[in-house]
């Protein structure tokens, strides 16, 4: 199945050399040009996977990301030719999957892409479809792979592809340390590099959604110095 991608930027140079990349990878791209345009069509038209420009006059990349996380948990990869940390930071806890800073390179970028899309064909798919298991039930935590479904006490957690496969890896083996290298190889894959922090905001957003829903909920706990593991 050809596989639809949104690319939305201001600078039109942008959209037509991606677009040409990306189109010759055989992907289909829908642009635009601003955040509310995009709002209006993804709404209406979800796509596979979205790739965000941060700086963008009236509706930036933030509050559309924003937005579009009150509906969708598509996958979301953020452009930006900002060097501040604390934009990456807020990215990832606002629900980004991946961040790439201008300039870039667009071999780079379809990389990224793969292995987002490979990460939601193995979530989408889940542990049924390798070693014959089904939905993951810890207590009161339920996840359901084949369907992309969680829910705490039999309230749904809406999940990023990424949070989701964190949460699926350390629930597996409860009581069992993860520390954050195996973790990005859980999330990411072995041959893409994100740092300690990108997984530390994973999870901090990862527990904020469950506290939305109980505010006791203390199952995923930090080992400092070692990582991060699901209480029995």
């Amino acid at each position: 199945m050809r596989r639809t991608i949104a690319l939305v930027d201001d600078d039109q140079n942008i959209l037509t050399s991606v677009s040409m990349a990306l189109e010759a990878e055989g992907y289909s791209v829908r642009t635009y040009t601003t955040g509310a345009e995009a709002l209006r069509a993804l709404t209406n038209q979800p796509v596979d996977l979205a790739i965000l420009d941060i700086k963008m006059p009236r509706m930036d990349g933030m509050e559309l990301l924003n937005r579009l996380r009150r509906q969708s948990q598509m996958p979301v990869i953020f452009l930006t030719s900002k060097d501040e940390e604390i934009d990456e930071v807020l990215g990832f806890r606002m629900g980004a999957d991946d961040y790439i800073k201008k300039p870039f390179s667009q071999r780079l970028l379809i990389e990224r892409i793969r292995a987002l899309l490979r990460r939601s064909e193995v979530t989408s798919e889940g542990p049924a479809a390798r070693d014959g298991k089904g939905a993951i039930a810890r207590g009161e935590l339920v996840m359901d792979p084949l369907r992309h479904l969680c829910s705490w006490r039999g309230a749904p957690v809406a999940l990023t592809v990424t949070e989701f496969l964190i949460l699926q890896s350390l629930a597996a083996r409860p009581g069992h340390i993860k520390s954050r290298d195996q973790l990005m190889d859980a999330a990411y894959g072995e041959h893409i590099y994100v740092d300690d922090r990108t997984i530390d905001s994973h999870i901090k957003r990862l527990r904020r959604k469950f506290k939305a829903v109980d505010a006791e909920f203390v199952q995923i706990e930090t080992l400092y110095g070692l990582g991060y593991r699901y209480r029995e």
